[in-house]
């Protein structure tokens, strides 16, 4: 298992300050058991640490040209026909993907294209499954156009807990399927946007996997 490397350096620094916290509790404090505990608690949380910017190794399946991929590791919590006022002006469907700070935050491209429009949004943090965080929280929105020239929107949530946004999309870039995107710190949401000629095969609440649960088809 790899470390992303949006994580190295946090890694590196809260690794220092528990070490400093436990020093300084092991030289101060006069209860072995308390300085124990304290000791205990600085590992574990340095290992949830450790454990949120994981990147497992995983083997990615094959699509069809039209597979759309989950762009993010997590829960189906909303899939519903909308209207997005920032880029399209019909009605798409939209499927977000929660995730807890427990799924790897590694987000990757759905589907193979060129990435035409990109976007980031200051905001607000409402809890990511609130139904206005698409539009109000803070958000990165990226823009693919297929080689048949259909147009598939993705974007980036912030929620309650996460502060930053990471995102490697350069408009004009072709990109693939299951490459990197980018990365959302601490619990977040990714929502796409597909055609309502595209063909679900997502259930809510279901569990999916980026780069590897197949979202939908396009038509």
């Amino acid at each position: 298992m790899k470390i992303h490397r949006e994580g190295r350096h946090i890694i590196l620094w809260t690794g220092v300050v528990f070490i400093a916290i436990g020093l300084a509790v092991n030289i101060f404090c006069p209860w072995r058991w308390l300085t124990a505990v304290c000791w205990t608690l600085c590992f574990v949380q340095w290992g949830l640490v450790v454990c949120f910017f994981r990147m497992p190794k995983r083997e990615y399946p094959s699509h069809t040209d039209g597979s759309v991929v989950s762009p993010a590791d997590g829960v189906v919590v909303d899939i519903a026909k909308v209207k997005d006022p920032e880029y399209f002006d019909d009605e798409r469907i939209r499927i977000s993907v929660f995730m807890s700070p427990a799924n790897v935050h590694v987000n990757r491209y759905p589907i193979d294209g060129e990435i035409i429009y990109r976007k980031y949004h200051p905001g607000r943090y409402l809890v990511a499954w609130h139904p206005k965080s698409s539009t109000l929280n803070e958000r990165n929105t990226v823009v693919l156009r297929t080689a048949d020239g259909t147009e598939i929107l993705v974007r980036q949530i912030a929620g309650a807990v996460a502060r930053r946004i990471v995102s490697y999309a350069k408009v004009g870039e072709r990109v693939l399927r299951g490459q990197e995107l980018g990365f959302i710190k601490f619990g977040s949401r990714v929502d796409i946007f597909l055609p309502l000629t595209a063909a679900i095969k997502v259930e809510m609440e279901e569990r999916v996997r980026s780069g590897i649960s197949l979202l939908a088809e396009l038509a």
